[in-house]
């Protein structure tokens, strides 16, 4: 179908918009980390249900080694360390400037393929990272330069109670995660062997990364506190809207964008996300949005534009 590369990569962008004010408002109940385990549970069985309805088998075949290695390493990165750090950052410093901070993953993803896949940068690129940074560092100054907005979203003794400098860093450490996730899945799926469909090859990466947080959560006595916040009802709802959403749509339908159409298109279209936000935090926040972050989110996404239609 024509088009549908760039139709998927705008979902994806809109779905994560969604799941970052769904996993902002579970992890101010619960914490982030019991949101990142409940909420890759959910989507693994959600995958597996789509696996056997489509497939008639709940788990994927047919990879060798090479592919499974990148896609599970890819998922440890992308979905344990990057979106952990995406977690917290939400709670601390909340969906929109978390989110316009995620702008900044396809310049990561430029520079990790810069070494990783040997694709150099040229003046126009140069010119991509300069904006999207100025768009970023002047919605941060905006939040710096009022005091109202210096509130954090969770209170002091909550696990995710943090400064803005911490949610900042946070934030970048989301996008490197998630840059060196689609570089390492997109190797997997065109430089590896036999053609990957994009649906399994997402469950593979939630699959690992399920395991491994699973795995992090007994090691840190985690599991019990997890165990407790499923029997809350109205976290679990947060968790269940923006596992759908996220983990399960979102990341699929990005995974299908970076299949059908060129890498840099795909993570432009993704990273609309800042963009897109906005209408829903001043629908469902009630937050009055200045034009001045309006027009950051904006030049901090025309960056990444201009970096990846060079």
């Amino acid at each position: 179908m024509e088009f549908m590369g760039e139709a998927a990569g705008l979902a994806a962008a809109f779905l994560w918009a969604l799941t970052s004010i769904f996993f902002a408002e579970a992890g101010k109940l619960i914490g982030s980390f019991r949101v990142n385990v409940v909420r890759l549970s959910m989507a693994v069985l959600i995958y597996i249900i789509l696996l056997w309805l489509s497939s008639g088998q709940m788990i994927p075949a047919g990879f060798n080694r090479t592919q499974f290695f990148w896609l599970a390493l890819s998922g440890l990165i992308g979905l344990i360390m990057g979106d952990g750090c995406g977690f917290k950052a939400l709670v601390m410093i909340g969906p929109r400037l978390t989110s316009l901070l995620y702008a900044s993953a396809p310049i990561m993803a430029t520079v990790i393929a810069w070494f990783f896949l040997d694709e150099h940068l040229g003046w126009w690129s140069l010119l991509g990272i300069a904006m999207t940074v100025l768009g970023i560092t002047w919605v941060v100054l905006e939040r710096k330069n009022h005091r109202d907005k210096l509130k954090p979203e969770a209170g002091v003794n909550h696990p995710d109670a943090g400064s803005l400098a911490k949610g900042v860093l946070l934030g970048l450490c989301a996008a490197a995660g998630q840059a060196i996730g689609l570089v390492m899945a997109k190797h997997a799926m065109i430089n590896c062997g036999s053609d990957v469909d994009p649906l399994q090859a997402s469950f593979v990466r939630m699959a690992t990364a399920m395991t491994g947080i699973w795995l992090l959560a007994f090691l840190r006595g985690q599991s019990g506190h997890v165990f407790r916040a499923v029997t809350q009802l109205r976290p679990m709802a947060f968790c269940a809207g923006g596992a759908v959403v996220g983990p399960f749509l979102g990341v699929w339908m990005s995974l299908v964008a970076v299949k059908l159409i060129a890498a840099g298109t795909a993570a432009t279209l993704n990273s609309m996300t800042p963009v897109m936000i906005i209408p829903l935090i001043v629908l469902y926040y009630k937050e009055k949005v200045s034009i001045r972050a309006v027009l950051g989110a904006v030049v901090a996404v025309g960056g990444v534009a201009i970096l990846f239609l060079s």
